[in-house]
């Protein structure tokens, strides 16, 4: 478990962000996060003032990462890059999340490493974290400013022989009572385009490998523009598949076997593929995942459902 919770005992009075610092080589900043979350415990109460004195019994609950064996594709002394798997969370949801992406990227780089922008669980591929604090700044207000630049591969239904662009407003539903989609196409929506070029078609599997360029970052965003011209990505749990399907597999009552007929694979079949972006230097780092064997993954067409 990432995150654990001993004890310690404190000779002399002391601040707790002090102790913190000296325990765990802390920036201050870090040492008072910790106390103004509640992770200083004193007779299993949790402390949150940040100027508090502390001595004698404590317990402390912080973050310790656990490694899984996945290691970075690159690294320099600023950031690094992983290939992350389908079905791991690129940060902990909670104190309970036994596994995300966090515990490689401090396994590898400590304590100030972190990563620097979302994806899906279930989409694999390239994850930027930086290594230290500076590098984050830098890294996060990339993605907020759209200088980092991200290229996707799906395979999704059907045949597209032609590219084309997608350009519509994506907004945030917040009824899901008759639909399970977390997002929806709307005027009123935030403007969002993706371009998509189709990379080649498997006829027996009636399904097409496609590129796609999301040049704004939007919630969801290749997935309901894929939906919204009915060849949604094969394996997508939420858009493409039925409210019964979708239910059960937020609720994770859903069986493989069910997943793969309902949804059309195993996994949701999208690839972050490349990032190119500057620092400094201009960089474009490329996934080493081949994501033409991944359609092993997918369902035969004869056995799979579709709603649309």
């Amino acid at each position: 478990m990432p995150f654990v919770k001993r004890p310690f005992h404190i000779e002399k009075p002391i601040k707790a962000f002090l102790y913190i610092m000296r325990q765990f080589n802390f920036t201050q900043g870090e040492a008072q996060r910790l106390v103004a979350k509640g992770r200083v415990l004193i007779n299993g109460v949790s402390i949150y003032d940040t100027g508090a004195i502390i001595e004698g019994e404590v317990e402390i609950v912080y973050f310790e990462p656990k490694s899984r064996g996945v290691k970075p594709i690159f690294v320099n002394r600023d950031f690094l890059v992983f290939d992350k798997p389908s079905g791991v969370l690129v940060h902990p949801n909670t104190m309970a999340t036994e596994y995300s992406m966090l515990d490689e990227v401090r396994t590898h780089s400590g304590q100030n490493a972190n990563g620097t922008h979302r994806i899906d669980m279930e989409t694999s591929g390239l994850f930027l974290a930086s290594r230290h604090k500076d590098a984050e700044r830098f890294l996060k207000g990339s993605f907020e400013a759209k200088t980092i630049k991200k290229q996707y591969l799906a395979w999704v239904t059907g045949k597209l022989t032609k590219p084309f662009t997608v350009d519509e407003g994506i907004r945030v539903r917040n009824d899901y009572s008759t639909c399970k989609h977390k997002v929806e196409i709307s005027k009123e929506g935030k403007k969002a385009i993706t371009d998509f070029t189709p990379l080649a078609y498997d006829e027996e599997l009636d399904t097409t490998l496609v590129e796609c360029k999301p040049h704004s970052g939007r919630l969801h965003q290749i997935r309901i523009h894929l939906f919204h011209v009915k060849h949604p990505i094969l394996g997508d749990p939420i858009y493409g598949t039925s409210f019964e399907a979708s239910d059960k597999y937020l609720d994770m009552k859903i069986t493989e076997e069910e997943r793969l007929i309902e949804t059309g694979a195993t996994r949701l079949m999208l690839h972050a593929n490349a990032l190119h972006f500057p620092y400094g230097n201009r960089y474009s780092i490329f996934s080493k995942i081949d994501f033409l064997k991944v359609k092993g993954e997918i369902c035969p067409k004869e056995k799979r459902r579709f709603f649309m």
